[in-house]
């Protein structure tokens, strides 16, 4: 059942963009027209009524106040819509990731590039702030774009990771178990961390891990990109990077690949969303591609 539903909700998002022109023949849909827009995070919401569609949070790196920090995507009987969800609390500067807690529906956490997660519920269209706290053991120089949780064995456990630049300074994957106390402040207990390094792109411009998600069985899968600047070239690859596990004791384990496997590469565009659908093997995919605007797809890439 929770497979099936799974797989209806991964079909159902290649239909939430509908028919729009700009990059449908290569699989790719069209959801911001520019940097203001674009896809810096992604977070799976659930289904529409009946089934018929799937809605997504996305958040947006935007900096000035005022300006958008959220939206929905939203298939209603095959026409896509995207929405501003209006932000209630603390003002966030550049979001890059947006991840919904498990077993706490409406709830998600947002983390912004300096290390700031906020708490937030969601209902209608308004996303208000419970509680907000930095990550603990942030190195210097740390850029974070990415945060993904993970529910075993009664625990839950967070991940996160520095970005990297170039082949000097490789991505920083950060583990800990995870709680929130009684305020709905986040709370983390003993910190690990691996560096890691894509195998694709390369470069002065690769970020190592723009993005993190966990399949159901445990595999983390990672997006890298460059980025050469507002207008581009830009290229994109999802990797399998390696394993995470959560011990009866709440421990959170990561065992990282020695050569990460790429499982495919996208030219043209800055991935900067990937999220593992619930039951599915299918990923949805986001990017922020600057002055060219944000881009939405499915990929296969979360099987067992």
């Amino acid at each position: 059942m929770q497979r099936t539903a799974g797989l209806v909700a991964a079909a159902a998002v290649l239909m939430v963009l509908g028919t729009a022109p700009a990059g449908a023949a290569d699989g790719w849909q069209k959801v911001g027209s520019d940097a203001r827009s674009g896809v810096s995070g992604i977070a799976y919401e659930g289904r529409t009524p009946h089934g018929a569609g799937v809605r997504a949070l996305i958040v947006h790196d935007n900096k000035d106040t005022g300006q958008r920090r959220l939206s929905r995507i939203t298939d209603k009987k095959g026409s896509d819509s995207v929405t501003p969800v209006t932000w209630d609390g603390p003002e966030p500067v550049d979001l890059e990731a947006i991840e919904a807690v498990p077993q706490k529906p409406s709830e998600y956490l947002a983390l912004a590039s300096r290390g700031i997660v906020y708490h937030l519920e969601v209902s209608g269209s308004k996303a208000k702030v419970l509680d907000y706290t930095p990550l603990p053991a942030i190195g210097g120089g740390d850029n974070f774009e990415s945060i993904a949780l993970v529910a075993r064995n009664g625990h839950l456990a967070a991940l996160w990771a520095d970005r990297g630049a170039g082949q000097d300074r490789p991505a920083t994957l950060y583990a800990a178990p995870f709680t929130f106390d009684d305020y709905g402040q986040p709370q983390f207990g003993s910190v690990t961390h691996r560096t890691y390094r894509a195998a694709y792109p390369a470069g002065d411009a690769a970020r190592h891990i723009s993005d993190i998600s966990v399949t159901d069985s445990g595999r983390i899968i990672v997006s890298s990109a460059t980025d050469e600047g507002d207008d581009g070239p830009f290229d994109s690859a999802v990797s399998d990077a390696g394993r995470v596990t959560v011990s009866a004791a709440g421990r959170a384990g990561v065992t990282l690949a020695a050569s990460p496997k790429v499982l495919q590469t996208f030219p043209r565009h800055k991935i900067e969303g990937v999220e593992c659908l619930p039951g599915s093997a299918d990923a949805l995919l986001g990017t922020d591609d600057e002055n060219l605007g944000g881009y939405l797809r499915t990929a296969p890439l979360c099987g067992a």
